[in-house]
C-alpha cells in the first residue's frame, strides 16, 4: 500500500537536448511513495494506465528542487533521467517535498544501519540497483479505485496545469560551463607565469653556459698550443709527457662538460616549445570563454524578454478578469430587472 499519494502532471527531461521537458502523461496522475520491505528502500511510483511512468528509488544523495511555485524536479542517476512534477497548488508541492525529504532521511538511516550490520556480521550483502518491484502492483493499488479516481479527475479538470520553466536549466548549465572555463583560465594563467619565469631563467643560464663554453674552447686551444710548445722542448720531454697526459684528461673532462651542457640546452629548448604550446592552449580557452560569455548574455536577454512577456500576459489576464466582473455585475442587474418585470406581469394577469 502507498505511504503517501498525490496527483500531478509528470514530465521527463528530453534525453537528446537535456534542456526541455517532455510530458509523459496526458493528464494529472497519482504519484505515490512506497516502501519496499524486501530491499529496505523507498520508491516513487506512478502509473498511467498499466504503464509505469515513474519508478524511482530514493537514495540519500538525491535532492528535490522547487523550480517554481507549482513545479519541482529531482534527478535519478540510476534511471539516467530527471523527473519533473507539476502540481495544482503550492501546498501540494510543499507536502510532496516534505515527504521526499523525510523518506530520503529514512533511506540514509537505513543505509547506515545496513553498513553497520555488514561490519558486525562480516558478511557483505549486495543491494539490488533499482530493478522491478517484486510485489505485484496493479493500477488500482497505486492510482486508487475507479470511485477514488473519479473525484480527483473532476477537480483536476478545473485546476490550472503547472508548466515547468523551460529556460531554468540552460541558463544554469551555461553558468556552470562559464565557471568551469574561468577556473581553467586562472590555472593556465598561473602555469603561464611560472613557465615565463622559468623561461627567463633558462635563457639567462643558456647565455652563461655559452660564455663558459667559449671560455672552455679558448682554454682548450691554449692548452693544445701549450702542449705543442712543450713537445718541442726536448730537455723536458718526461715532464711534458706527464703534463700532456694531465692536459688530455682535462680536455676530456671539458668535452664531457660541454656535451652535458649541450644536452641541457636541448632540454631547455624542449621546455620553451612546451611553453609555446601552453600559450596556444591558453589563447584557445580564452576565446572559448569569450564565446560562453556572449552566449550567457544572449540567454540573459532571452530570459528578460520572457519575463516581460509573462508580466504582460498576467496584466492582460487581470484586465480580462476585471471586464468579466463588470459584465457579471451588469448581468445581475439585468436579471433583477427581468425578475421585477415578470412579477409585475404575473400581478397584471391575476388582476385581469
Amino acid at each position: 500500500q502507498p505511504i503517501f499519494s498525490t496527483r500531478a502532471h509528470v514530465f521527463q527531461i528530453d534525453p537528446n537536448t537535456k534542456k526541455n521537458w517532455v510530458p509523459t502523461s496526458k493528464h494529472a496522475v497519482t504519484v505515490s511513495y512506497f516502501y519496499d520491505s524486501t530491499r529496505n528502500v523507498y520508491r516513487i511510483i506512478s502509473l498511467d494506465g498499466s504503464k509505469a511512468i515513474i519508478n524511482s528509488t530514493i537514495t540519500p544523495n538525491m535532492t528535490f528542487t522547487k523550480t517554481s511555485q507549482k513545479f519541482g524536479q529531482w534527478a535519478d542517476s540510476r534511471a539516467n533521467t530527471v523527473y519533473g512534477l507539476g502540481f495544482s497548488s503550492e501546498h501540494h508541492l510543499s507536502k510532496f517535498a516534505e515527504k521526499f525529504q523525510e523518506f530520503k532521511e529514512a533511506a540514509r538511516i537505513a543505509k547506515e544501519k545496513s553498513h553497520e550490520k555488514m561490519e558486525l556480521t562480516s558478511t557483505p550483502s549486495q543491494e539490488s540497483a533499482g530493478g522491478d518491484i517484486q510485489s505485484p502492483l496493479t493500477p488500482e493499488s497505486i492510482n486508487g479505485t475507479d470511485d477514488e479516481r473519479a473525484m480527483p479527475e473532476v477537480t483536476q479538470n478545473s485546476e490550472p496545469r503547472a508548466e515547468p520553466t523551460q529556460n531554468a536549466l540552460p541558463f544554469t548549465h551555461s553558468s556552470t560551463i562559464s565557471k568551469h572555463w574561468e577556473a581553467e583560465l586562472a590555472t593556465l594563467k598561473g602555469n603561464n607565469a611560472k613557465l615565463t619565469a622559468a623561461l627567463l631563467e633558462s635563457t639567462a643560464n643558456v647565455k652563461q653556459w655559452k660564455q663558459q663554453l667559449a671560455a672552455y674552447q679558448e682554454e682548450a686551444e691554449r692548452l693544445h698550443k701549450r702542449v705543442t710548445e712543450l713537445e718541442c722542448v726536448s730537455s723536458q720531454a718526461n715532464a711534458v709527457h706527464t703534463h700532456k697526459t694531465e692536459l688530455n684528461q682535462t680536455i676530456q673532462e671539458l668535452e664531457a662538460t660541454l656535451k652535458k651542457k649541450e644536452e641541457e640546452i636541448e632540454g631547455l629548448k624542449q621546455e620553451i616549445e612546451n611553453a609555446r604550446e601552453l600559450q596556444a592552449q591558453r589563447d584557445s580557452l580564452t576565446q572559448k570563454l569569450q564565446e560562453v560569455e556572449i552566449r550567457n548574455k544572449d540567454l540573459e536577454g532571452q530570459l528578460s524578454d520572457l519575463e516581460q512577456r509573462l508580466e504582460k500576459s498576467q496584466n492582460e489576464q487581470e484586465a480580462f478578469r476585471n471586464n468579466l466582473k463588470t459584465l457579471l455585475e451588469i448581468l445581475d442587474g439585468k436579471i433583477f430587472e427581468l425578475t421585477e418585470l415578470r412579477d409585475n406581469l404575473a400581478k397584471l394577469i391575476e388582476c385581469s
